[in-house]
Parts: structure tokens; sequence; C-alpha cells
């Protein structure tokens, strides 16, 4: 009894979820927990216009699951795709496209990390990891536990 109510204590399954950045060898380089009913966004400085760009993810059975996307305008790669999502005027300028809900495949989100006047960073609203102080300029996966 004693025994069970150990592996029971030990075991993670009430820990909260987790995005972790992971390097190609699998190291993980950071974590940052997944708030509850909540999400965690990457953002990013657009290559051409400089503009703000994020994309914001839950997680459903240790999938990373793209919610919504923030972008400033339509620039070059930016925009509506039909049946994705729909759009939103965002407070402040730009635009939301949410209810996209598309999980990502199971090894997770590869990224390439800018440097840092890309300032590619991930944030749970609370915490936040500067990705291009991680690792700019590397190979890494994004990648959910549960």
């Amino acid at each position: 009894m004693v025994a069970a109510l150990f592996l029971w204590l030990a075991a993670p399954a009430w820990a909260d979820p987790m995005l972790q950045v992971v390097d190609p060898a699998g190291k993980v380089l950071a974590e940052l927990p997944f708030p509850p009913e909540g999400e965690i966004c990457l953002s990013w400085a657009h290559s051409v216009t400089g503009g703000a760009v994020a994309d914001c993810f839950g997680t459903t059975s240790g999938r990373l699951v793209l919610r919504r996307s923030y972008l400033h305008d339509y620039a070059a790669g930016l925009g509506e795709v039909a049946g994705r999502g729909r759009v939103l005027p965002a407070e402040g300028g730009g635009y939301w496209i949410v209810e996209i809900n598309e999980p990502l495949p199971p090894t997770g989100l590869p990224l390439r990390v800018g440097p840092a006047f890309v300032g590619h960073s991930l944030t749970n609203g609370r915490d936040t990891i500067d990705l291009s102080a991680l690792a700019a300029n590397q190979r890494v996966s994004l990648r959910a536990t549960d």
C-alpha cells in the first residue's frame, strides 16, 4: 500500500502541460508551463516589415495546437487562408486570426530562431523566454508535454 501511494505521488500525471524548447540532439533548453486553460505565444518581428507577429498555442493530448495568430498587417507571407479560422481586428491595430485550432505534428514545431533584431520569444502571460538570446541562428523544436 505504501509503495503504491509513493508511485502515485511520484507520478507526473497532475503536472501542468509544458512547452519545451528542444535542440536537434533532443536536449531540453528551456521549459514554460501552460497556464490553466491558457496558451503560450511565440512572437517575433516580421522579416520584411519589422512589424509584430505572434502565434499562440494550446495543448491537447501532449501536442501543440495553433489556436490563433496576430498579424500587424497583410505583409509578405501574411494573411487569411480560406477555411482556416476567422479574422478579427486587434485592439491597437493589426488583426487576429482566431479559431484556427490546427494540431501540430507530434514532434512539435521546428523553428530557426532569429537573432536579437528578430526577437523570437515565448510567453505564457507571466513568464517569458527570450529565444533569440537562448538560441539565435539555431534550429530548435517547440513541443508540448502533458
